[in-house]
């Protein structure tokens, strides 16, 4: 019996971006070894791995190599809509990281892992001296509910946990324009108040929360 920390044959999607937990990934699916897994999981409301592509491009080139980061996020499908054959668009949300332990890609080009899930970040108030950190993210939130108006437009998912490190952290790193490869370190940090701090160092260093 599969153990509840470990999945096996979980399909992979490498992606150009890094996918924190509790954040959305908006996507738009026309390759066929996607559609087909894409809908395989949506109608058993099964995850997928999201992982950031470490060598090659999304889209799949004939004898090119794909690498990734051993280290990933479940994706759960909150929407899928197919505006016409051949053509998905899905809105899923991050769930819980991952660590690959073993891969392998199927004749028709799909990755799939073995994989065993990682903790959860704990529960970590903010500090006093990073408060103005998520005050920011408060008022950035704000800004983007006047402008957009209905919640489902929002790059980001409520409920608003702005006394939690982990969650302002994550949402930080999802809306500043951090090298990738900073996000993926960023992203598997063990310990969130170590992510928001380097966070935090950068928002003071752009002037946004100082």
């Amino acid at each position: 019996m599969t153990s509840a920390l470990t999945l096996q044959s979980l399909p992979l999607f490498p992606l150009g971006a890094v996918l924190f937990p509790g954040g959305i990934l908006p996507l738009r699916i026309f390759e066929v070894r996607y559609l087909d897994m894409i809908s395989r999981c949506h109608k058993a409301g099964a995850p997928f791995g999201v992982v950031l592509l470490t060598q090659g491009t999304e889209v799949r080139r004939p004898g090119a190599t794909e690498g990734f980061s051993h280290v990933g996020t479940l994706a759960t499908i909150s929407e899928l809509e197919t505006p016409r054959p051949g053509l998905m668009m899905v809105r899923a949300l991050g769930g819980q990281r991952f660590r690959i332990t073993a891969s392998d890609q199927l004749r028709h080009g799909l990755w799939i892992a073995n994989v065993e899930r990682l903790a959860d970040d704990m529960a970590v108030p903010i500090p006093h001296d990073l408060k103005n950190t998520a005050q920011a993210l408060g008022k950035l939130i704000q800004s983007l509910q006047l402008k957009t108006g209905a919640p489902g437009q929002l790059p980001l998912q409520g409920p608003w946990r702005l006394d939690d490190c982990g969650w302002v952290a994550n949402r930080w790193c999802e809306l500043l324009p951090l090298p990738i490869q900073l996000k993926q370190r960023l992203m598997e940090l063990d310990n969130p108040l170590v992510r928001l701090e380097l966070v935090s160092d950068v928002l003071a260093r752009t002037g946004i929360a100082t």
